[in-house]
Formats: C-alpha cells, structure tokens, sequence
C-alpha cells in the first residue's frame, strides 16, 4: 500500500498537460473534465435502456468490471467469444443512440492526440467498483485497425497500464484521474493495456465509483 500511495503522489505532482506513453499513445490531463457532467448526464439514459451487466469470458469467469454500450456496435463477451453486436444481447433491442456530447468529445480528444478525422461507432462503457480491474489485454476485435482508440476516465482515479505490442513487454503505470483522457493509435494500436485493481475512495461526482468511456470505430 505504501509503494503504491508514492506512486498516486509521484505521478500527481509531476504530470504534464500531454504526456507521451509510447509513439501514437498520449494522455491528456483533464481533456474531458469542463464537460464531465454532461456526459454523466447523458450516461444515465444510456444506462436506462441499456443497464449495466457483468459479461463473461470465453473462459466461463464472471468479469469484475461493469458494462454497457451505445453506438451503432457494442462490445460484448460470452461462451462463443469476444465480439461486436449490433443489439443488446439483453433485451434483443439496437444500443442506445451515441449522445452527440460523447462523439463530439472523442473526435476532439482523437485530434488533439493527432488523429484527425476520428468518428466513432461504438462506446464501452465500463463501471468500476473498488476491486475491480482490467487483465492486460490487446484490443482487435475491430476490423480497421488504423483507427485510434479513445478512453475517458471519470471519478476515482486508477492505475492505468500500458505495455507494448508483445504481452513479454514491461508495462508502465500510470496514475489517470476524472477527466484524464488516454489516445493510441498507429505504432501503439496493438499495445496490451489494463487497469490495477481500483482503491476504495469517494469521489464527489461519481462515488464509490469510476466510470471509463471507450471509444473505437468498430464497423
């Protein structure tokens, strides 16, 4: 606990503004923070139609993380694999509509991370509780791997890790807080990524909570 309380103060006194994990991969401080809660707003009508589940791995193991989707595609796991669907397996019905706040924010965090143009179909929405957590893992489920990938970290703050595109490589950790927002792409696409076991905290916007919007264009 110690060692891990240095580095959540390490981190917080020296993060810049941009900081660059790997070529293609940056974090940018508090990019989503001003319109945080517009896009909590919009969250719960997503949530609404679509509320939040514990999926399963190909493996039959319950996932720590909660999740949900809106876009044109949703990710989604069970027995048969890792895959995109257009309905919500729960209630047969299409993901809730992307709310425009959420698009308008990947496509300018895309930008400013030097990827113009980015205009994502599909948000994974994942809840995390206080021991939840995230297994390095590669994201390629998607069909056009040129495109870059967006997550946005609200509420409690967690230790991000990112490696590199063999699961052999070291990963680095890095402290995200609300509104911190983490771009890759290119060089990094396929880097293997995750997320340490997230501490008991409060936080005035969220609770005993952390929610992280991913965005990718999966179609």
């Amino acid at each position: 606990m110690t060692g891990q309380r240095s580095l959540f103060e390490e981190l917080r006194g020296a993060a810049p503004a941009t900081l660059e994990l790997r070529p293609g991969a940056v974090v940018l401080r508090g990019f989503a923070r001003a319109g945080a809660s517009a896009l909590l707003e919009e969250l719960d009508g997503v949530c609404a139609a679509a509320p939040f589940r514990h999926m399963e791995t190909p493996g039959g193991l319950r996932m720590s993380v909660a999740m949900t989707n809106c876009g044109t595609l949703g990710w989604i796991s069970d027995r048969r694999g890792y895959r995109y669907a257009r309905e919500d397996p729960l209630s047969g019905q299409p993901w809730p509509v992307m709310p425009p706040a959420f698009r308008s924010l990947a496509s300018r965090a895309a930008t400013a991370g030097g990827y113009p143009r980015f205009v994502p179909d599909a948000c994974l929405v994942n809840r995390y509780a206080p021991g939840a957590r995230l297994t390095p893992h590669q994201d390629k489920n998607e069909p056009d791997l040129d495109q870059p990938i967006v997550s946005v970290s609200l509420g409690l703050p967690a230790v991000f890790q990112f490696g590199g595109p063999r699961r052999t490589q070291p990963l680095v950790r890095i402290l995200l807080e609300h509104g911190d927002t983490v771009v890759w792409g290119g060089a990094s696409r396929h880097c293997y990524h995750g997320v340490l076991p997230l501490q008991d905290g409060e936080h005035p916007v969220t609770g005993q909570r952390r929610i992280n919007l991913t965005f990718r264009r999966a179609g």
